[in-house]
């Protein structure tokens, strides 16, 4: 969960078969960089799109086969080759980053969720396809997970996010709770912005708490890297909740007492 710029991706930690370790880092490494273009430095809207679109580029012509051997990419087109990834994913996550770029404010849970389906999902997707694991039921669980993980990541960074011009707390969730959407940049919490964000990481839980199939699933290694993933979430959550809300003077992180706990509920997950 640690990871400073894409933080729902387990980056192939120890607990991660040697064999799968590389194609891991390969795929993060594409996502770390698309998504440094979108959220990092000072670059006009215009260039950040161009540049994410030069991504794109560099997709197409892995796909076709005349990327260069000794470019940026190469060693990512070889784990698509050899492991059969789609390259639709990858598209679906600069798709999500451009989208980011234009500072997009969600109407709803479902305008929400179909965002998180592009930054999120695809995750989960190419994960399962690299571990050869890609039926159905494990997607729907994958799914969930990195839903859940990418709420949580949302609503722990609140504050982060509108010093960038996002917002992703749907505009739905301000009017049910009577909450001013101005108290974000006010950095102001109140009752109904406490109830809000109650709210807002049960959503989160539900989601983590519906993919926890998945890893006994998978089982091995990779389960117990699933475990941990999942406990740090639900622990973010947590901590957003003991905090009453209040990101904004109190953004909640894992610490490290925190992974004895981790640990502990890991064991104990069905």
């Amino acid at each position: 969960m640690g990871i400073d710029h894409y933080e729902n991706f387990p980056v192939a930690s120890w607990l991660v078969p040697r064999r799968w370790r590389a194609p891991m880092r390969e795929i993060y490494r594409f996502a770390r960089c698309a998504d440094d273009i979108a959220d990092e430095g000072d670059a006009a809207p215009a260039e950040r799109l161009a540049a994410l679109e030069s991504l794109r580029g560099d997709l197409d012509r892995i796909e076709r086969g005349t990327y260069p051997p000794a470019a940026r990419w190469s060693a990512l087109a070889a784990v698509v080759r050899e492991h059969g990834l789609s390259l639709d994913l990858l598209r679906d996550l600069l798709r999500a980053f451009e989208q980011d770029v234009h500072g997009k404010r969600y109407r709803d849970y479902e305008d929400l969720l179909a965002y998180c389906r592009f930054s999120a999902n695809p995750v989960g997707r190419l994960l399962l396809t690299l571990y050869g694991r890609p039926e159905a039921q494990l997607v729907e669980w994958s799914d969930a997970i990195c839903t859940g993980l990418q709420l949580v990541n949302f609503w722990q960074d609140v504050d982060r996010d509108h010093a960038k011009g996002r917002l992703y707390v749907p505009q739905s969730e301000f009017a049910r709770f009577g909450v001013d959407p101005a108290q974000v940049a006010q950095r102001r919490t109140n009752e109904p912005w406490m109830r809000m964000m109650f709210a807002q990481t049960e959503t989160a839980r539900q989601f983590l708490l519906a993919g926890r199939p998945l890893a006994r699933a998978l089982g091995g290694r990779i389960g117990w890297e699933l475990r941990l993933v999942i406990q740090g979430g639900l622990r973010i959550a947590e901590r957003i909740d003991a905090v009453e809300g209040d990101i904004f003077h109190r953004r909640p992180v894992l610490r490290g007492s925190d992974w004895i706990r981790l640990v502990a509920r890991a064991t104990l997950m069905p």
